[in-house]
């Protein structure tokens, strides 16, 4: 009886001449498929060449799917938006950045058919349509939802290679004098005045001050703390939740200058609840970025401030004036509720006896130019 014929070993992959002359390869892919080159090729070689390759890709498992990365890209960076658990003021920003930015570019492409040159194209295009710092983070979110995609492994590298495209170049901001600082609490009136010297001397964002109740506020030690933060939504929405960062959860001890406006604004403009907020409007509602925004422009233009100066822009003078009362700058970046990873700041440490002491400080600086303001508009008036 014959013995049985050895069955012959499937090969990788073959090629063959077309009618037109031109190569084709074809490969067996990991999943069993049947696979053909995206590409002819000119010459026997040539295809021959690129099946060596694509199996070495394999075997060294660096080979991805041709189709995988045929996913629409406004369905895969929304999904990606969904997943991350952002936060609500994060969400709604890079939703915008998509919205606007994105998505018109790439909406209807899929992941794998975004090149390098499509995303130069797109960069320079945007940057002669709006800001560059926009464009940075719009840049920013595109590189982060294409590195995903090649972890995912729907796309063999990112094609977002732009070198420096998503560093942001902030011009220097300018820093508010202390008789600037008390000419805009004046402008502002007794509801919101407190706001400009937390914002100043505390220094606290915007956003924790929103967030700010009354057993938040200590009078011996004059002091605040804080814990949570309420940024405002486009749609009007106060977004409690966290901090900017784990930072942000801080004690921040004050000036001792400031006594009597706490105490002031606790007796006259604060929810009388145990638990009350600290900073409502007039008709007793949490107050609006809108409203809130028209008083300080008014105020700004009538103490002379450059139209670009923030209200944020105040925590700059905090951070000045805490530098020059002696503040190291992991006592400055305590106060501020500012994070940073480099390794010399583990090193060094800023506890509530270091904070009280440069709330001292700030409040001498604070009295000492005062003093002499007063000197000087004496003299002028004499």
């Amino acid at each position: 009886m014959a013995g049985r014929k050895p069955q012959r070993r499937r090969e990788f992959g073959t090629v063959r001449q077309l009618p037109s002359g031109r190569w084709q390869a074809r490969y067996w892919a990991p999943d069993g498929s049947r696979r053909t080159a995206p590409e002819t090729f000119a010459t026997r070689t040539e295809a021959q060449t690129w099946l060596t390759l694509t199996q070495a890709d394999i075997e060294r498992r660096h080979w991805v799917d041709p189709d995988a990365g045929a996913v629409n890209f406004e369905q895969y960076a929304l999904t990606w938006i969904d997943e991350r658990g952002l936060a609500a003021t994060t969400d709604e920003l890079y939703r915008r950045l998509l919205r606007l930015h994105l998505i018109p570019a790439f909406g209807d492409t899929d992941l794998d058919e975004i090149t390098p040159p499509a995303v130069r194209t797109w960069r320079t295009e945007r940057l002669k349509a709006t800001g560059a710092t926009t464009v940075a983070k719009s840049y920013r979110l595109l590189k982060a939802i294409m590195e995903t995609a090649t972890d995912d492994e729907l796309i063999r590298r990112n094609p977002c290679r732009i070198r420096g495209a998503g560093s942001e170049k902030a011009k220097e901001r300018s820093t508010a004098t202390v008789a600037q600082v008390d000419a805009l609490a004046g402008a502002m009136g007794p509801r919101w005045r407190l706001m400009i010297y937390f914002c100043a001397y505390g220094p606290m964002r915007p956003e924790e001050q929103a967030a700010l109740r009354r057993p938040a506020v200590t009078l011996e030690p004059l002091a605040v703390r804080i814990t949570e933060a309420a940024p405002e939504l486009t749609t009007g929405r106060r977004a409690k939740g966290d901090t900017k960062s784990g930072a942000g959860v801080r004690t921040i001890f004050l000036p001792a200058f400031l006594s009597m406006e706490v105490k002031r604004h606790l007796d006259w403009f604060a929810e009388k609840e145990p638990n009350g907020l600290l900073f409502v409007g007039e008709k007793g509602a949490p107050f609006r970025r809108t409203t809130f925004g028209r008083k300080w422009a008014k105020a700004r233009a009538k103490v002379g401030l450059p139209e670009d100066f923030r209200f944020y822009d105040l925590r700059h003078t905090g951070h000045t004036l805490s530098t020059q009362s002696g503040a190291t700058l992991k006592d400055t970046m305590v106060r501020a509720g500012q994070s940073s990873e480099k390794a010399a700041m583990i090193y060094q440490h800023s506890d509530d006896e270091r904070q009280a002491e440069v709330a001292e400080g700030i409040d001498a600086t604070v009295r000492e130019q005062r003093r002499r303001a007063d000197k000087k508009a004496l003299v002028r008036g004499v």
